[in-house]
C-alpha cells in the first residue's frame, strides 16, 4: 500500500452505545469522508451483513462490502471507532467497529493486521484505556506499515 489507511480524522469514540446500523452507518461515512468509497458503501455493508456477520469476537466487529459490491470502493482505507457503552452486534457486545475498503487485495493484509492486534487481550486492553483519539490513533498507527 502506497499510502496510509488510517488517518487521525478516521479515529474517533464515542461514550455511549448506538445501533449496529448507526454504527455501520459511521463507518462507511467516515470512509466515504476519506475518498476511499461511494456513497453505495452503506448498502454494500447491509448486504455483507445480511450474508454473513462481521462480529470477530473480542469486542470486535469489522463491517464491509461484499465481492459484487467492489465498484463502491474507490481507495484503501480504514474507520476505527470505539463505543464505550457497546453495540449489540446480533447478541454480541462490540466495543470497537473497524470499517475497512480494500481495492484489489489489499483489504485481506489490512484485515490481517487488525486480527493479530485483536488476538492479544493486552491490546485491546490498552485499546480500552486510551482516553483520546489521538491516543487510539497512536495505538493503531502500525496499521500503516
Amino acid at each position: 500500500m502506497s499510502r496510509d489507511v488510517l488517518k487521525i480524522d478516521q479515529v474517533r469514540i464515542h461514550s455511549g452505545s448506538v445501533t449496529k446500523e448507526h454504527a455501520m452507518r459511521e463507518a462507511a461515512d467516515i470512509l466515504e469522508a476519506a475518498g476511499a468509497v461511494t456513497s453505495a458503501y452503506y448498502d454494500a455493508m447491509l448486504q455483507r451483513e445480511q450474508t454473513v456477520s462481521t462480529y470477530m469476537g473480542n469486542e470486535l466487529a469489522i463491517p464491509h462490502g461484499t465481492n459484487e459490491t467492489k465498484d463502491a470502493i474507490l481507495d484503501s482505507a480504514l474507520s476505527f471507532v470505539r463505543y464505550d457503552g457497546g453495540v449489540d452486534w446480533d447478541g454480541e457486545k462490540v466495543s470497537f467497529v473497524v470499517g475497512i475498503a480494500g481495492k484489489g487485495d489489499e483489504h485481506l493484509d489490512i484485515l490481517s493486521q487488525i486480527a493479530l492486534m485483536f488476538s492479544e487481550d493486552e491490546e485491546v486492553a490498552r485499546l480500552k484505556a486510551a482516553t483520546t483519539a489521538e491516543d487510539l490513533f497512536a495505538l493503531l498507527s502500525t496499521v500503516n506499515g
